[in-house]
């Protein structure tokens, strides 16, 4: 199952202070290292791969990453894909962001 964590992980360095450390940011975005991640960017395509890294920007560097994209731009149209390995993708490119974990592990995320 997927959980929405787009702008969240960006606003993760946010947080107000209450009944929370300096490191629950950091916590947060560990129990999201080395899971499988599903990236949407703004012209469509979208990359699938191992969430390796977050930097203070918002960047997100994923391993082992599949890219699949549109080969026409009528809908419903066959999907493409191609093996990159690993890709970094902007912040300010980034549409969706969705990370593959169980029901009780999303829970989890959402606390603060």
């Amino acid at each position: 199952m997927e959980q929405e964590v787009g702008e969240s992980l960006i606003q993760l360095g946010n947080s107000d202070g209450s009944n929370s450390s300096s490191s629950d940011p950091v916590t947060r975005v560990r129990k999201l290292l080395f899971r499988r991640m599903l990236v949407g960017i703004k012209d469509g395509r979208f990359f699938l791969g191992t969430f390796h890294c977050l930097d203070k920007q918002g960047n997100i560097i994923l391993q082992d990453t599949i890219e699949y994209r549109s080969t026409r731009r009528s809908s419903p149209s066959p999907m493409e894909q191609r093996c990159l390995g690993l890709v970094l993708i902007p912040s300010s490119c980034q549409n969706s962001c969705h990370v593959d974990c169980s029901v009780e592990e999303q829970f989890s995320l959402l606390k603060v």
